[in-house]
């Protein structure tokens, strides 16, 4: 039988100190070249909406140690606003009922059969923050304990539940535009993390005198600046551009999580959508030297260090995801609901076939 899940079945099983470990093993089969991951490929095209364009993304990896694979895919209505200033990369939920659509696929590697079929919200959020949260395993002081983080979204939450899980956090700011989003968003996760989080009108107060600064937007524009660098900080991003080039280089360490720093795309003719232009969000900080940056599996077999002092200052960059991602969290939300009894069964007669394909 085909496991159906929905995001309410896999959060209540996908945990965060869960998530971490699947993830660090699959980093390890990743440097060993026993698990395998492929580029996230991208495909653009107008949609009927003139401010917006239809964008279809796939990313898959394949774990044999936990003998699974899973492609991770997009159908997505994707627009550019400026909001508070910055130009923001925004989905919008154009399916009926106002939804999103995203879903991910899971296999067996032994026999080839899918195996569950749940959405990719959940499995992304927390396999985002596990990613974040190993960065500063590994790039981090070891006695850091408090954080400013620069968001209130939905990401926001599951990096600060990784940070917490990997160091011992005694207090939080946090800094968004929306003055509604932030203090919802400081009470919501004071309760879950049981730590004081206070929300911070000002930016520079958020950034100053705290050990971790994270970075947890969807802005295509840099939102952490050179200024803000001193000794001892460990900068966290969730994607390229959150960080200028000149930050990069004052840092004294800048690791990335895989370095594939963008998508395969292919792009109708006559569309430029503002985050492939020269300069903007993948292509940003064209002349920094990231092939020299250590990468997160490189860390994590202890090939390169991520830290060699405290007095050290470090950037962790969350570049792109990987399939692989999804192939290990979403069979661990698999194991564990089937464990749980969770989900919906269907026949897996109805998505095989009995013709050669």
């Amino acid at each position: 039988m085909t496991l159906i899940l929905s995001n309410d079945d896999v959060d209540q099983v996908l945990t965060m100190p869960d998530c971490l470990n699947i993830l660090e093993d699959a980093y390890r089969g990743l440097h060993a070249g026993t698990a395998v991951t492929r580029r996230r490929s991208d495909c653009l095209t107008p949609t009927e909406r003139e401010d917006a364009v239809y964008g279809f993304k796939t990313m898959d990896g394949v774990i044999p140690s936990q003998g699974v694979s899973a492609v991770r895919l997009n159908s997505d209505i994707v627009t550019w606003p400026t909001i508070e200033g910055s130009m923001r990369r925004v989905k919008v939920p154009a399916a009926p009922n106002n939804r999103w659509v995203g879903l991910v696929l899971l296999f067996s590697t032994n026999t080839g059969e899918p195996l569950a079929i749940m959405p990719d919200g959940v499995v992304q959020r927390t396999r985002v923050g596990a990613t974040n949260g190993l960065g500063i395993k590994y790039m981090a002081r070891e006695n850091a304990d408090t954080i400013g983080i620069l968001g209130s979204g939905w990401q926001a939450g599951t990096q600060l539940m990784a940070a917490c899980a990997v160091r011992d956090i005694k207090s939080i700011k946090v800094f968004s535009p929306n003055e509604k989003n932030r203090v919802n968003f400081a009470q919501e996760m004071s309760d879950i993390l049981n730590c004081e989080i206070a929300p911070v009108s000002n930016v520079e107060a958020v950034v100053s005198d705290v050990d971790i600064v994270m970075c947890s937007s969807n802005s295509i524009d840099a939102i952490f600046f050179e200024k803000w660098i001193k000794p001892g900080l460990h900068v966290s991003s969730i994607k390229m551009p959150e960080v200028e080039e000149a930050a990069l280089r004052r840092a004294d360490r800048v690791g990335l999580h895989f370095g594939q720093r963008q998508p395969d795309t292919v792009t109708a003719a006559n569309l430029a959508p503002p985050d492939r232009r020269s300069g903007k969000g993948w292509a940003v900080n064209p002349t920094f030297d990231f092939d020299s940056c250590p990468k997160l599996p490189q860390m994590i077999v202890g090939e390169v260090s991520g830290r060699e002092s405290d007095n050290e200052s470090t950037v962790f960059i969350n570049d792109m995801g990987l399939g692989l991602q999804f192939a290990a969290a979403a069979g661990l939300a698999y194991r564990k609901a089937k464990e749980a009894g969770l989900g919906h069964e269907l026949p897996t007669d109805w998505f095989t076939e009995d013709v050669h394909p």
